[in-house]
């Protein structure tokens, strides 16, 4: 079966310096894959060259087994919707009508079906009359995640989708991109939080410095000395009754 999302051998220089090499990476349909690293390890360039919006100087990235550079904006957009960082908004519309842009190809009446359902499923329902510029910024992650989900896309790109929530918001969204995931859609997320990262991934995959220092399963990729090289932290991946948690400390 042809993978969503693949990195071959893929290096990315900005403003020439290397910021990825030699990434290899293949994503399962159906599993939720976590991008883990510090800031500045290569994490949102790794899924923006996985799209095609940073240029490769080595290596091939392919979507659904399609290489990116090939494909039209349209024929990208059939399969892959992506939530970037940056959050600008840059008009008051309402939220159903910035939901709706996500499934912009569908009819209008779809569309807006489509969005006013995403926004239900992040907990937004309330909010669909509302202007996203008078929302606080919690809302307005909200709105937005609603806007990828409404895309349909067979495979969801998101850059830190739980910043700016609070906790159980985070949750939440972690809980509806794996029920995207049981669904069949494969799920691409960069996060912070090692205990989010550990309760809602399948795999991850760890940066450090622009390579990937571990790949696997949360509680047997994330070990001491992969949370020393990565993140500069002392502990371990824990199981306590509520689930896994980072028990961690700065290293001295």
């Amino acid at each position: 079966m042809t993978a969503p999302l693949e990195l071959v051998d893929a290096s990315v220089d900005l403003a020439g310096r290397r910021v990825l090499e030699n990434i290899n990476l293949t994503v399962a349909r159906g599993e939720v894959l976590g991008i883990l690293g510090a800031n500045g390890s290569g994490k949102s360039t790794l899924l923006r060259a996985a799209l095609g919006l940073a240029r490769l100087i080595a290596g091939q990235a392919r979507l659904g087994g399609r290489d990116v550079g090939a494909l039209s904006d349209a024929g990208r957009a059939e399969l892959v919707g992506y939530l970037p960082q940056e959050r600008r908004v840059g008009w008051n519309l309402p939220a159903w009508r910035v939901a709706a842009l996500g499934a912009a190809r569908r009819p209008p009446a779809e569309a807006r079906q489509a969005a006013l359902e995403a926004l239900d499923r992040v907990g937004a329902g309330p909010l669909a009359e509302r202007g996203v510029l008078d929302m606080s910024g919690g809302e307005r992650a909200r709105v937005l995640l609603a806007r990828l989900v409404a895309t349909g896309a067979p495979l969801l790109v998101a850059d830190e989708p739980a910043a700016g929530l609070d906790p159980d918001a985070q949750f939440m969204v972690m809980e509806l991109l794996a029920e995207r995931a049981k669904a069949g859609t494969t799920i691409v997320v960069t996060l912070h939080d090692l205990t989010l990262a550990a309760r809602a991934c399948d795999r991850v995959a760890i940066l450090a410095g622009g390579r990937m220092v571990a790949a696997g399963e949360p509680r047997t990729a994330l070990t001491r000395e992969v949370l020393k090289a990565a993140f500069a932290l002392d502990g371990e991946i824990a199981v306590s009754s509520a689930g896994a948690i980072a028990a961690v400390r700065r290293s001295q």
